[in-house]
């Protein structure tokens, strides 16, 4: 009696830690769930690793103060690598750009919870400011430096518009990140650079005192932080509004202010619906 007893109590034991390995795995929404699990968080690399953690390594521990959701930052060393994560879902939560997550979006339903509401992203180029160049039209044949293809602002529009609007044929190098982009326009080895306005103000002025700028393309909805649909819209709302509470502290604005989203809201899918109008396909390289 006594053995079936103890098998009795082993074989409710089991079911009972399934049920809770189901719950935390598929994202079920109780408070004790919610503090158990683990989300990733990755952000598209504009900045370096370091940069990118001294800003979203504090906001991810205000998260866990307030809402004890745990967010792991996931790093990359690339926008690339970044993409290719990201289209096949490797993130819970993620930072994009507008077109990264028209493509998130149709590859795996990611949905736009946060966003910037005080400034539109917009494309520029620049070149030194000592440079002879005045026109996008001289940059035919030059030497262009981008992050990354499909930097929206940085790199996917301005190439749509060499190609459709000023007909010309820079020669492109990609070199990972916004801040590569300035420094080697500063350097002298690239006649002139592609980033967004945002990053252009958050470079130090020794760096941006040498630079200007020579285009700006147009504006687009900003960056979102977009969470994928296998996340409990439970949890998700527990970050978002974590997260905007944060926000409206005077630490949290700084860090915010840097990312850069200065005035933080509730962003939706629908927002960004427009961008499939541009017809940017042609340009975007797929990972």
């Amino acid at each position: 009696m006594r053995s079936a007893w103890l098998s009795s109590i082993g074989w409710r034991h089991s079911l009972l830690s399934f049920a809770v390995l189901a719950i935390t795995v598929c994202g079920g929404f109780t408070p004790g769930a919610v503090r158990a699990a683990e989300y990733s968080l990755a952000i598209v690399p504009q900045f370096d690793a370091r940069k990118i953690e001294s800003i979203w390594g504090p906001i991810a521990a205000a998260v866990k103060r307030d809402a004890g959701v745990t967010l792991v930052l996931r790093g990359n060393v690339s926008i690339p690598e970044f993409e290719r994560q990201l289209y096949a879902g490797a993130f819970d939560f993620a930072y994009m750009n507008p077109y990264h997550f028209v493509w998130a979006n149709r590859a795996q339903g990611y949905h736009a919870r946060l966003r910037d509401f005080a400034q539109a992203l917009q494309g520029v180029l620049v070149v030194r400011k000592d440079s002879p160049i005045r026109s996008v039209a001289e940059l035919d044949g030059r030497k262009i430096a981008m992050p990354a293809p499909n930097a929206l602002g940085a790199a996917l529009i301005p190439r749509a518009e060499f190609s459709r609007k000023f007909r010309i044929k820079p020669v492109i190098s990609y070199v990972k990140s916004h801040s590569s982009v300035y420094r080697s326009v500063v350097a002298g080895t690239v006649d002139a650079g592609g980033g967004v306005e945002h990053t252009l103000n958050a470079e130090n002025d020794a760096i941006r005192s040498q630079l200007r700028i020579l285009y700006k393309t147009l504006e687009v909805p900003p960056h979102p932080l977009a969470v994928h649909p296998r996340v409990n819209p439970g949890v998700a709302d527990q970050v978002v509004a974590a997260m905007l509470r944060f926000a409206a502290t005077p630490e949290g604005a700084k860090l915010f202010a840097a990312i850069p989203m200065k005035k933080p809201g509730r962003a939706s899918t629908e927002e960004y619906a427009p961008l499939e109008a541009l017809g940017l396909d042609e340009f975007f390289v797929k990972n």
